[in-house]
């Protein structure tokens, strides 16, 4: 009988939270139509001025145009590709560093002062000389992508590591297990929520290294297409690519959820 009791709460805790969730989506979906609705509606009656706001409409029409010269997927993807380069080495080499300082003290205090440094320094500044040491190529591009995420993501994932309970290591080493298996074993396993949420972090940052990196350099991509816009003051292929760099951000943020959920389960399950 009190089995029975407890399978109807649960079933009707699970029936709440599938309403909730149906009714979060609905919402959702009615705010996303009332801003493009409002926008549209406002462009249309001269409320904002439909040269720099333009409207949806004309943007839809725009890129079913661009789609059909065939010009507008060179443009994202290239930009697309820049950014998981970016993203990948910005996030890999991150990790790397944070664990070289990890596997080293007094490292990781020569390099304290110097990290908080590059950290504070506008990353942006660098693309320049990115640029003259690189070539004005996707290699500068991808570098910032890079660049801009590499240092947060060293200290982030460093803190974390410092941050796993130091007795699963004497643990560890109380069975003569090395440094390396102490890390492979016990200190990364722990830190991949901290290194999945760096991620989130990094898709955001990445996109904007590589979209400064084609303000600059670039004769393709979405950067190249805002710089192009804003001259020739076609403010609407300028609002084009910046939903489609918001539509593809959303994307690879979406992934790495994905990538999350899979990795905090398999880690549960093990």
């Amino acid at each position: 009988m009190k089995t029975e009791r407890l399978l109807q709460l649960q079933k009707s805790y699970v029936k709440k939270l599938r309403k909730e969730k149906h009714f979060i989506l609905l919402m959702q979906f009615v705010i996303f139509l009332s801003f493009f609705a409002l926008w549209e509606l406002s462009s249309t009656l001269h409320w904002i001025d439909p040269l720099l706001f333009s409207k949806p409409s004309k943007i839809i029409s725009l890129f079913f145009e661009k789609l059909a010269e065939g010009t507008m997927l060179t443009h994202v993807g290239v930009t697309l590709l820049e950014t998981i380069f970016g993203f990948l080495l910005g996030t890999s080499i991150g990790t790397i560093l944070a664990a070289i300082l990890w596997s080293s003290n007094l490292f990781a205090k020569v390099s304290d002062p110097y990290l908080v440094i590059l950290n504070a320094m506008p990353k942006v500044a660098l693309g320049p000389i990115l640029i003259v040491s690189f070539g004005p190529g996707y290699v500068s591009i991808i570098a910032m992508g890079a660049i801009i995420s590499v240092i947060i993501t060293t200290l982030v994932v460093y803190s974390a590591f410092n941050n796993v309970d130091e007795n699963y290591v004497k643990v560890m080493k109380t069975f003569g297990a090395t440094k390396w298996q102490c890390f492979k074993e016990v200190i990364l396993p722990n830190c991949f929520p901290t290194i999945i949420s760096t991620l989130k972090v990094n898709v955001g940052l990445s996109w904007v290294g590589v979209i400064v990196g084609e303000f600059l350099v670039s004769q393709k991509g979405l950067g190249y297409l805002i710089i192009y816009g804003f001259q020739v003051f076609n403010f609407t292929l300028v609002l084009l690519s910046l939903i489609i760099i918001a539509v593809f951000a959303t994307l690879m943020y979406k992934l790495v959820e994905v990538v999350e959920h899979k990795l905090i389960k398999n880690h549960s399950n093990s």
